[in-house]
């Protein structure tokens, strides 16, 4: 069976395209077989103008049309589209989801904050790790960060904060909302097991591959604070020909780099695992859960 997941997100909107695969025993393998990345940065107008603007709309709808072509192509049986804090904040949305359905036949569901982060969790990956451990899920969003708490086998804990990349860059985050993270993070680490993080997000997926670690290592928060340090102290125009850097993600990876430290510091975390999932794995998880 082929399934589709459409996240549109502050930064970007994704495609993720999968064939479920069954073995004799009749568990799943999800197998990738596309993943499309358009950077609508649709944050920008939100958090700044409380709407999204025509051309934005415009680039949307191109964007919705192209990925439901793919979907055909691929012969896709079921879509699930979401849409997170961007879609959330802006007024327009509703007349936007509205348009997109009408012509495309696409419905976006626009999701909580707490949906949000739970659905990242629907990848399960701290399952598989030591139980020596309690795992923080920490995904970085343009408009939001989604923090899960896992412990002892057991998910304790999940919330989104209005912290996100391009908040930051507009500077929209108040001193008050960093420091209601950080007084829950440290209430929730207490008597807990030691801390590793996990990290989602197109962000730190960039700093793992300009690491050039293995798959399945992890990151020190160290080499975090040491990428900060040198990423930060460098001009936007100098970091995207210096590093290879996209300009949609040249902008936003200094301020994603300061929330995974800051909570990885708050966690009494020393490591990060990036196992290259993200919001979209999640919905083709729970989209294989409802249709199978």
């Amino acid at each position: 069976m082929k399934l589709a997941a459409i996240d549109i997100g502050s930064n970007a909107a994704r495609l993720l395209i999968t064939e479920v695969v069954k073995d004799a025993n009749g568990v799943p393998a999800f197998n990738k077989l596309n993943l499309v990345r358009v950077p609508l940065r649709l944050g920008f107008d939100v958090f700044e103008l409380g709407q999204i603007s025509k051309p934005k709309i415009g680039m949307v709808m191109q964007t919705m049309k192209a990925y439901r072509h793919l979907c055909s192509a691929y012969e896709v049986q079921h879509i699930k589209a979401c849409a997170t804090s961007a879609m959330r904040d802006a007024g327009n949305s509703p007349d936007i989801i509205r348009k997109v359905k009408l012509e495309t036949g696409i419905s976006i569901e626009v999701i909580s904050g707490d949906l949000e982060a739970g659905l990242i969790y629907e990848n399960h990956v701290a399952e598989n790790m030591s139980k020596d451990h309690s795992y923080l899920y920490i995904d970085v969003g343009g408009g939001s960060t989604e923090l899960s708490f896992f412990s002892n086998g057991i998910l304790i804990y999940k919330r989104s904060f209005n912290i996100g990349t391009i908040r930051l860059l507009k500077n929209m985050v108040k001193d008050r909302e960093w420091d209601e993270m950080k007084d829950i993070i440290r209430a929730l680490i207490k008597s807990q097991q030691q801390v590793v993080a996990i990290g989602t997000g197109g962000n730190i997926n960039k700093v793992f591959s300009m690491s050039k670690r293995k798959d399945g290592k992890s990151l020190p928060l160290d080499l975090l604070r040491d990428y900060y340090k040198e990423l930060s102290s460098v001009p936007l125009a100098e970091r995207i020909s210096r590093y290879s850097l996209r300009e949609d993600r040249a902008d936003v990876i200094v301020p994603a780099l300061q929330i995974y430290i800051n909570v990885m510091r708050w966690a009494n975390a020393d490591e990060i695992y990036v196992p290259k999932i993200g919001l979209a794995d999640g919905l083709i998880k729970h989209l294989w859960e409802e249709v199978k």
